[in-house]
C-alpha cells in the first residue's frame, strides 16, 4: 500500500529530526522542504511506494530539478557504514541545510546514535556560531566521539577563526564534502591539528559514500568508458515520477544495480579520485578542456580555494575558461601555472573578481549564477 508523503519546513531542524526518526521507523515519508526556496516545476506527490521513506529535492548547481527518493534500509546502510569507517557512533554539531543530503545525514547518524545533535545557530555560517555550538557539545558512554560535516568555505571561514579552530581541533573527525576540497585548505587543516575526512557522494547514494578515495562498507566501485558508477545498498530507490530519468541513471550489470555518477574519475588500486564532470569539458581552440582540472589547480594557488572556474564563449576560440573569484589573482600568474599544468588550450581567458560567489544554501558554489556573471547572453 502507498505511504504518506508529507512536506515539513527545514527552518526548524529539530521538526525534520523528528519527521525523519518517524520515517525511518516506518511512519509517513519525509520531504524536508526550504521555505522560500524556488519550487520544483510540478508539485510532490501526496503518496509514495511504501519502501520510501525520504525524498531530497535537487536543482543541482549546474542540471535540472529532481526529487531522489531513499528507502529506510539504504539510509540506516550509509550510516552504519559510515559510523564504522569513522570509529563509531558519536554526536554531531549540525552546520548544513536539512533539505541537502548531507545535513540529512548528520540527523539520521543522530537518530542511530540516541542522540541530537548541536545546532550551529541559523543565518550565515560564522565561525564564532560554530564555537558556540561546538561548546555544547557533550558526549555520553554510548556516542563518546565528536563529528561535524561541512562544506570547504565553511571549513575556511573556522580555521581564519583561532578560537573556531581549536573548537574544530577537539573533533574526531570533520567531514569535508560538496566539493573539491583544495589541497592548501586540508594542509591548513592538518597544520592546527584538523582531522580531515573528505567525503564524495550525492543525494542518490544516501550522501557520502567515498571517504578520502576508499569506498566504505559494501560500497563498490568501477570505471565505465571513464565514468564513475557505484553500487551498494545505500543507493536511492530512483526519481520520484521520472522513470526514464531513473532507468537512464540506475543500471543494472553483473548482477547489480550501479549509479552513473556523471563523474570523469581515475581508479589506482581501489583509491578514487574524482576529475569533474564529463559534461563539464569546453572545446577551446579545437582542444578539449576539463573545466574541474583548471579549477583544481587555481584553487591550489595561495587565497583561491574557493574559486570557481566556468566558462565563457569566445568567437573563433568556441569556449575559454573563466576564474570567477573573491580574493584578488593576477592574470598573467594564473595562465602560467594552469599552462605548465595542463598545456596552452586550459589557460584561463580571464579573472573575475566578485565581492561574493553566488552560493546555494548547501555552501556549494552556484554554478549557473556563477555563469551568468561571465557569460550573460548565452
Amino acid at each position: 500500500m502507498p505511504r504518506p508523503l508529507v512536506a515539513t519546513g527545514t527552518s526548524d531542524p529539530s521538526a525534520v529530526l523528528r519527521g525523519l526518526e518517524a520515517a525511518l521507523g516506518g511512519g509517513p515519508a519525509l520531504l524536508p522542504v526550504a521555505e522560500g526556496a524556488p519550487a520544483l516545476p510540478t508539485p510532490p506527490p501526496a503518496e509514495v511506494r511504501q519502501a520510501v521513506a525520504l525524498v531530497v529535492e535537487t536543482s543541482g548547481s549546474t542540471g535540472t530539478g529532481k526529487r531522489v527518493a531513499l528507502s529506510s534500509e539504504a539510509l540506516l546502510a550509509g550510516a552504519a557504514a559510515a559510523d564504522a569507517a569513522l570509529g563509531g557512533p558519536g554526536r554531531w554539531v549540525l552546520a548544513l541545510p536539512t533539505h541537502y543530503i548531507a545535513g540529512l545525514n548528520v540527523l539520521t547518524r543522530s537518530i542511530t546514535a540516541g542522540t541530537d545533535p548541536v545546532v550551529v545557530a541559523p543565518g550565515h555560517f560564522a565561525a564564532r556560531a560554530f564555537t558556540d555550538a561546538a561548546d555544547r557539545l557533550v558526549t555520553g558512554p554510548a556516542a563518546p566521539r565528536r563529528y561535524t560535516s561541512l562544506v570547504p568555505v565553511q571549513l575556511a571561514r573556522v580555521l581564519d577563526d583561532p578560537d573556531a579552530t581549536r573548537a574544530l581541533a577537539r573533533f574526531d573527525a570533520v567531514l569535508v564534502g560538496g566539493q573539491a576540497t583544495p589541497a592548501p585548505l586540508r594542509q591548513r587543516a592538518a597544520d592546527a591539528g584538523v582531522r580531515i575526512v573528505t567525503t564524495y557522494g550525492a543525494s542518490e547514494t544516501s550522501g557520502g559514500c567515498v571517504y578520502d578515495g576508499t569506498p566504505f562498507g559494501t560500497v563498490r566501485t568501477a570505471l565505465v568508458d571513464g565514468e564513475l558508477q557505484l553500487a551498494g545498498p545505500m543507493l536511492a530507490e530512483g526519481y520520484l515520477g521520472d522513470d526514464d530519468r531513473t532507468a537512464a541513471t540506475f543500471v543494472e550489470r553483473d548482477g547489480l544495480r550501479w549509479y552513473r555518477t556523471g563523474d570523469a574519475a581515475r581508479l589506482t588500486d581501489g583509491v578514487v579520485q574524482v576529475l569533474g564532470r564529463l559534461d563539464d569539458v569546453v572545446i577551446s581552440g579545437g582542444e578539449k578542456v576539463q573545466l574541474g582540472a583548471v579549477e583544481r589547480i587555481v584553487r591550489g594557488m595561495p587565497g583561491q580555494e574557493a574559486a570557481v572556474v566556468t566558462r565563457r564563449t569566445a568567437g573563433e576560440w568556441g569556449e575559454v575558461p573563466v576564474v570567477v573569484t573573491e580574493q584578488p589573482l593576477d592574470l598573467d600568474t594564473v595562465r602560467s601555472v594552469v599552462g605548465d599544468a595542463l598545456g596552452r588550450a586550459a589557460r584561463p581567458a580571464e579573472v573575475v573578481l566578485v565581492e561574493r560567489l553566488p552560493a546555494l544554501a548547501s555552501g556549494k558554489p552556484d554554478r549557473l549564477a556563477v555563469r551568468a556573471l561571465v557569460d550573460p547572453g548565452r
